[in-house]
């Protein structure tokens, strides 16, 4: 089981870490697809440091068992969240949170699981 939650911890740290980099840099696009989810400016770095330390969370999970717990707990809620935002704003391009939501929930079991 530790092998499994080191495999999708290290696959969803990439995906949150890389967005992430990609919101701070202050890529147009980014911004844009955030604009029309009607995401004001001023969530737009919070949800980047938030998506990183998630990010770290999960990696550092692999040594400190309740930091991963928590960090998988915490990202489950944050795409709880993406596709709430993508519902009320009508967009139907919701399956990037759904996946991400879901390989949080899978790291949460393994990591539980592996403990």
């Amino acid at each position: 089981m530790f092998i499994a939650y080191g495999v999708v911890s290290a696959l969803l740290s990439a995906i949150l870490i890389g967005t992430a980099a990609v919101s701070l840099s202050g890529n147009p696009q980014y911004r844009a697809n955030l604009r029309a989810l009607r995401v004001p400016d001023a969530w737009q770095p919070r949800l980047a440091l938030t998506k990183l330390a998630g990010g770290i969370g999960l990696l550092a999970g692999l040594v400190i068992v309740p930091l991963g717990a928590a960090a998988a707990s915490g990202v489950i809620c944050y795409f709880i969240g993406a596709v709430l935002i993508h519902l009320r704003a009508g967009d139907r391009g919701l399956v990037p949170p759904i996946v991400s939501g879901l390989l949080a929930v899978a790291a949460l079991i393994l990591r539980l699981a592996s403990a």
